[in-house]
């Protein structure tokens, strides 16, 4: 993150602005209407900004820029056409540890103006960082089109209950509940249908009973092989809404960060022989938190239900009687696949798949080797990348041909996924050599071979 998102409380504040042009014009437009009081610096103005100066009793000096201009000033806009002078200002501007943003420059910038959407008090600023202006104001179109402009008007109402509502539910988390459950619920669509007596009248009713908001409650939500991209709708929705998240080590950090800010994280991975927290741990704590009244989402790599454990930890809360929801992922086998262009069912190459699980227990694998011989049925090993010398050698014992098709994908759907190639006979050593990283997935079967063909992803197809 290059720049924090602030906003910030201009008015009557000292502003200056250096420039009179078209670009000057936008500026000041937006300065104006945050209540600064501008002074702009320029030998010459546009006609809309002289008369905008006018209306809002700012200041036109006549002159050229000089550092004297920055005196007793909050913050500077540089907006001239004058490359030189453009930076002389930001360099005056930081030796004075004043904010300073100079127009389409943003490596001469300390602040720089978001696309906004404007739904006052409500405003939704998007940036990017400077990179791209033109996309900034892309997504302010598509925002403007799914916030209505009666969002103000929710916002004004909520901040004129917001002291009733401290007053009465004196707790951070039943608080938040109650605002979120009228926020989204009957008395926003009142306020938005311009019916603010029905809106107050519901609200004051809610308050009289709040016993419900004190009643935690889980969801084990399924966070995909890696993607944020491939996150449900679902998962998004209850991840803003949770007190305490528990993740684990497959879950990626672009979708922990997704969580609230002021949310609790709490780091609950395991790895090969290292566990940070032992699973009938995990299983207490989210009864615990629950039963602090707390909203707990347990993130888990994958879906839940597929080799994720999800069936033991909810399994506790059952007997409890405390309320959870089971929330699906995209499986590993099913995101990495797709994502290397190995399709795991196929008409010409397979009819079936089977899920295994490939890690090693006591330095072996205990199977019935037999039952995966069918050349046409595709095996999906997970967390097999230990134990794939020992899954390719015992394949290859039980009759499997050394020439049967593998690929192992490693950090798959990531942008840094990589897929190696090759099969049963050669594959131990291809790994030896490549040394992927954890976490890997492993296919076995004819269609691997559709990888080279199909793949529009993978970074590295052998």
């Amino acid at each position: 993150m290059e720049f924090l998102p602030i906003c910030l409380r201009l008015v009557d504040a000292p502003v200056v602005l250096v420039g009179g042009g078209t670009v000057a014009t936008r500026k000041a437009r937006l300065l104006l209407r945050a209540g600064a009081s501008l002074t702009v610096v320029s030998p010459t103005l546009s006609n809309e900004l002289e008369q905008m100066l006018t209306e809002h009793l700012g200041v036109w000096r006549q002159a050229r820029y000089s550092e004297v201009e920055l005196h007793g000033k909050t913050l500077v806009v540089a907006a001239t056409a004058d490359k030189v002078t453009n930076e002389q200002i930001y360099h005056d501007a930081t030796a004075a540890s004043i904010l300073v943003n100079v127009v389409d420059s943003p490596e001469f910038c300390t602040f720089i103006f978001p696309s906004i959407v404007d739904r006052d008090p409500l405003l939704i600023a998007i940036s990017s960082s400077g990179r791209s202006p033109v996309l900034a104001r892309i997504l302010r179109r598509k925002i403007e089109a799914l916030v209505p402009a009666a969002y103000g008007r929710l916002a004004n109402f909520a901040g004129r209950f917001r002291q009733l509502v401290k007053d009465t539910i004196p707790l951070d988390t039943p608080r938040r509940l109650f605002w979120e459950q009228a926020l989204e619920g009957a008395v926003a669509e009142h306020v938005l249908a311009d019916r603010e007596g029905k809106a107050e009248q519901q609200l004051r009713e809610r308050l009289r009973d709040t016993s419900s908001l004190h009643v935690g409650e889980v969801y084990l939500i399924g966070a995909g092989p890696g993607d944020p991209d491939l996150l449900t709708f679902k998962a998004a929705r209850l991840l803003q809404s949770a007190d305490v998240v528990l993740y684990d080590r497959l879950v990626s950090p672009a979708i922990v960060d997704m969580t609230r800010r002021d949310a609790e994280r709490i780091y609950v991975g395991k790895r090969q022989s290292d566990h940070s927290l032992p699973q009938t741990q995990i299983n207490q704590l989210l009864v615990d938190l629950a039963q602090q009244g707390k909203r707990v989402v347990r993130l888990k790599g994958g879906d839940p239900f597929i080799f994720g454990r999800g069936g033991e930890e909810i399994e506790l809360l059952a007997k409890l009687s405390i309320p959870f929801q089971v929330v699906p992922g995209i499986t590993a086998a099913n995101g990495a696949a797709c994502y290397a262009g190995i399709p795991l069912t196929h008409r010409d190459y397979a009819q079936s798949v089977r899920f295994v699980a490939g890690h090693l227990k006591e330095d072996s694998l205990e199977y019935d080797w037999s039952q995966f011989q069918s050349p046409m049925e595709t095996l999906v090993f997970y967390m097999g990348s230990v134990g794939l010398p020992s899954i390719c050698a015992q394949l290859q014992a039980h009759g499997r041909s050394g020439e049967t098709p593998i690929a192992l994908i490693e950090r798959g759907t990531l942008l840094d996924q990589r897929v190696l190639v090759g099969t049963l006979a050669t594959m131990a050593d291809i790994v030896a050599h490549a040394k992927p990283r954890a976490p890997t997935l492993i296919i076995i079967g004819d269609v691997v071979r559709l990888h080279k063909d199909l793949s529009w992803f993978s970074q590295a197809p052998s």
